[in-house]
């Protein structure tokens, strides 16, 4: 110590062990101007490709912001282990359905619910996305946090192999990962589910079962408000329930509707739903009826296909541990009067007196390559007839000519009722993309115009909803090209394209795959207002 004057100054030095400082220490603190935008940041004048680019670059933000917070959700979670909780059999522990999974605090969920200022079912749901995505799926999560796979996509085969496949082996869930990742970005959101359900049930068809029971246990009916005196009935359901259900509600509207009732079809609907439901004794009411459509892969419809050397088996047989293999089956197979056959006897060993049209309705059958390209429609009549006829040149001597295949092009305009019933089959819903209006409400439209020199031909039409029938009539610079199989792909004014395939049709390089070894048999199970144009 030194005096100088009357002050005195004084330094102690003692041992200090400091940690460099961390990236978020070093940070501006204010990385933008305090009074900036986002949008002030950007260029005054912007061409339209300035603008696509931009938006491109915050889909891209957006995922890695998406894959930063399921990091960090991540980490907070192991900062609150569940040692902090009360034990099992002590007062005050939490009950078995209260426990979250992994080793984190039953309580975390409540802390993070404030922390992003949300419910804490929201919390939950971010939780568990978070640690799927980091422990589970490490290449899903790398492509998010890159930017290669926008959200809303790696959302879907978070929540398909999250939850929901809990109990799956690590090595399943990897290789349905490898799948479908790299096809997800050209396909739909729902189409992503669809991939990842396909390959899950290949290859672990166990888990798929398990997962349904555990769905089915979730069924009921909910109320919720939605305010202006309006609520939401909701009933979660299995979904040929849900689809019957709906089906027999929009065919008592569109009766109500054709005897003279012009309240729009969705008033119509609830109407119907409150007779059937408040009122289901009343006989003088007009009965409806459902139209079926069922799908048999070809490679399936060979009576020893379980025997054959190569021969894919059906998913119930899959094993979790074997290895995928392709399906065995040859592009381009005619089909045979051996393979009509055989789905004859399949229809009727379904129930007694075999599968039928329903009273009223329709039942199709749709005949699907192993790609899952259709190859042709029928009906059960017409299965039966030809089933009797045979080859109409060799008759039933199990030769190779084709019996059945697409229906023919047509001279006139309107499309034949076998077209029709084709191109429904194929597509299922409006093919633009994105949307998902059934393929009964949409318009069948000729992709190269007709006074274009476009034929009526299968693989000249595709479905498409009014809205969207009318997007691609009227809108300029729009540009729409169907090819034979069916891939649909839309280009915006802007440049932007899109690609959007039927339903049941993989994507190149994606085959849905299954193992070769038989195990043995599976146990039992325990809108559009309009008339139609023409345009």
């Amino acid at each position: 110590m030194s005096v100088v004057g009357r002050f005195a100054v004084g330094v102690s030095v003692l041992p200090v062990d400091v940690a460099p400082p961390t990236a978020w220490e070093l940070a501006d603190p204010e990385p933008w101007p305090v009074a900036a935008t986002l949008v002030e940041m950007l260029p005054p004048r912007r061409t339209e490709a300035d603008v696509v680019a931009v938006l491109g670059q915050i889909t891209a933000a957006e995922a890695m912001l998406a894959g930063l917070r399921a990091q960090v959700v991540t980490e907070f979670a192991a900062l609150r282990p569940d040692t902090w909780d009360r034990r099992p059999a002590r007062p005050g522990a939490a009950a078995d359905a209260d426990e979250p999974a992994g080793a984190v605090s039953e309580f975390f969920a409540d802390e993070l619910a404030l922390v992003l200022n949300c419910s804490r079912t929201e919390a939950t749901t971010v939780t568990e996305r978070s640690t799927t995505l980091i422990e589970s799926l490490p290449a899903t999560f790398a492509a998010l946090a890159e930017g290669r796979l926008d959200w809303p996509r790696a959302r879907a085969i978070t929540a398909e192999l999250g939850q929901p496949a809990r109990g799956t082996d690590p090595a399943v869930i990897g290789a349905v990962e490898d799948a479908v990742l790299p096809h997800a970005s050209g396909l739909s959101v729902r189409g992503v589910r669809e991939a990842v359900r396909r390959e899950l049930a290949a290859r672990d068809a166990a888990a798929s079962e398990r997962r349904r029971r555990d769905a089915q246990r979730g069924a009921d009916v909910r109320l919720r408000p939605v305010g202006d005196g309006m609520s939401e009935l909701v009933a979660t359901m299995p979904a040929e329930l849900a689809a019957a259900c709906r089906h027999v509600v929009d065919a008592a509207a569109r009766a109500a509707r054709s005897a003279g009732d012009e309240r729009p079809l969705g008033m119509l609907r609830v109407g119907a739903l409150g007779d059937l439901l408040l009122d289901p004794w009343d006989t003088e009411r007009e009965s409806v009826t459902a139209h079926l459509t069922v799908t048999a892969p070809l490679n399936a419809l060979t009576p020893d296909r379980f025997l054959d050397q190569g021969a894919g088996l059906p998913s119930v047989f899959a094993r979790p541990q074997a290895v995928a293999e392709p399906t065995g089956a040859v592009d381009g197979t005619p089909i045979t009067a051996a393979h009509l056959r055989e789905l004859l006897t399949q229809l009727d060993a379904l129930c007694p007196g075999g599968l039928q049209a329903p009273p009223g309705g329709s039942l199709t059958l749709a005949i699907t390559d192993p790609d899952g390209a259709l190859l042709a429609t029928t009906t059960r009549r017409e299965l039966q007839r030809l089933v009797r006829r045979g080859c109409p040149t060799h008759g039933h001597t199990g030769c190779r000519c084709a019996v059945l295949d697409r229906p023919p092009a047509t001279g006139a305009y309107s499309p034949t009722a076998a077209q029709r019933r084709w191109v429904q089959a194929r597509d299922r819903t409006c093919r633009h993309p994105g949307c998902a209006t059934r393929a009964g409400w949409s318009d069948l439209d000729h992709a190269v115009a007709r006074s274009c020199g476009g034929a009526t031909a299968c693989e000249n039409l595709c479905c498409l909803c009014r809205r969207h029938h009318r997007l691609k009539t009227f809108a300029p610079r729009w540009r729409h090209t169907l090819t034979p199989d069916g891939t649909l792909t839309v280009t915006t004014p802007s440049g932007v394209t899109r690609t959007s395939r039927p339903p049941g049709l993989r994507p190149p390089g994606l085959r849905l795959t299954g193992p070769r070894v038989l195990t043995g048999p599976p146990p039992p199970p325990p809108d559009p207002d309009d008339d139609p144009p023409p345009f």
